[in-house]
């Protein structure tokens, strides 16, 4: 994925529409508001997300509104709707769950206020609420991160009754990456009938959700093989467990994790996590060109979708001290 604070994406292909924008317009000096309904700063990824967003509305000279969500629906829709009260020009968000937006989404349209959803998707069969989508493709993520265990398991990874037990960390319960990466894990690892997952419970995203769900999941798995964690703060949560418990991580079990933030390419370089597939918060730049073409009533894309790698221990030792989050 592109590290540098230009443009990251590539539009997807095969029959994307190209979606004509609402009817919004700038203020008569030519200056954008924009509304940001942030999900929260239960991250790395998200805090990094965040400061891109902010940086680049500055640097746009987008006068930006931000509110945190703090990991509330409700406090999204209320921030939507101050945003519509105050008639600004684009309203973007990244939706805390996928489902229950039809009815805000309805009123940003009848008040001819576009709509950019950023990192996340809604679930709606009506796409002309919003004009575009930005983000990653999170069921490749699952892919890549199922993938590289049906490529990776050995036999110190089978117990003797034949299997891998693998426990996951879920995402948000409802939350688009974490319905999607837990699919394209699941859906690659049928590959291999030696893989199970035994155990699968939300952390939230959170560094203390993943450590209290791990902390379970030791007392309650005599033999776990594998964590696939939804982000790396859930993986690092599970780190300190692991520790906690005796067990080397890395080692004695084996950690797939999502994002590839600073803290979590650290501990991928330690070799406390085997595998991470990258998700780059830094869709700033992104976000306000299309604001900007947004309100201008250019048409864009329905669905751009950012570029991903993944980093096994000796890449993210490269590529750390380059990092940017």
């Amino acid at each position: 994925m592109k590290k540098t604070l230009i443009a990251l994406c590539t539009l997807a292909v095969g029959g994307m529409s190209l979606s004509a924008c609402g009817g919004s317009e700038a203020a008569d000096d030519g200056s954008i508001t924009m509304g940001f309904a942030q999900v929260g700063a239960e991250s790395g990824w998200r805090t990094a997300n965040t400061t891109s967003i902010q940086d680049s509305a500055e640097e746009a000279g987008i006068d930006l509104k931000f509110s945190d969500a703090q990991q509330k629906q409700e406090n999204q829709i209320k921030s939507i709707r101050s945003y519509i009260q105050q008639k600004v020009d684009v309203i973007a968000f990244s939706p805390v769950v996928e489902t229950g937006w039809d009815a805000v989404l309805q009123e940003a349209k009848r008040a001819k206020i576009p709509v950019v959803l950023t990192d996340r998707a809604v679930d709606t069969e009506d796409t002309s609420l919003y004009v575009t989508f930005i983000g990653s493709d999170f069921v490749e993520e699952g892919e890549k991160a199922g993938q590289w265990l049906v490529d990776n398991a050995d036999a110190s990874d089978v117990d003797k009754d034949g299997a891998v037990n693998v426990v996951e960390l879920q995402g948000t319960t409802g939350s688009a990456p974490a319905i999607d990466r837990k699919k394209g894990f699941e859906d690659k690892i049928a590959a291999d009938s030696t893989i199970k997952i035994t155990e699968s419970q939300t952390g939230d995203f959170t560094r203390d959700g993943g450590k209290q769900v791990m902390e379970a999941f030791l007392q309650s798995n005599p033999k776990i093989d594998v964590v696939y964690a939804h982000n790396d703060d859930m993986g690092l949560g599970a780190i300190e467990a692991i520790k906690a418990a005796g067990k080397k991580p890395g080692t004695d079990i084996k950690i797939i994790t999502v994002d590839a933030v600073k803290d979590g390419m650290t501990a991928l370089a330690a070799g406390e996590i085997n595998f991470i597939v990258e998700c780059s918060p830094l869709l700033g730049p992104q976000l306000m060109d299309v604001a900007e073409k947004v309100v201008a009533g250019e048409e864009v894309p329905d669905r751009i979708v950012t570029e991903e790698t993944t980093f096994t221990p000796e890449q993210a030792a490269e590529a750390l001290p380059d990092r940017k989050y």
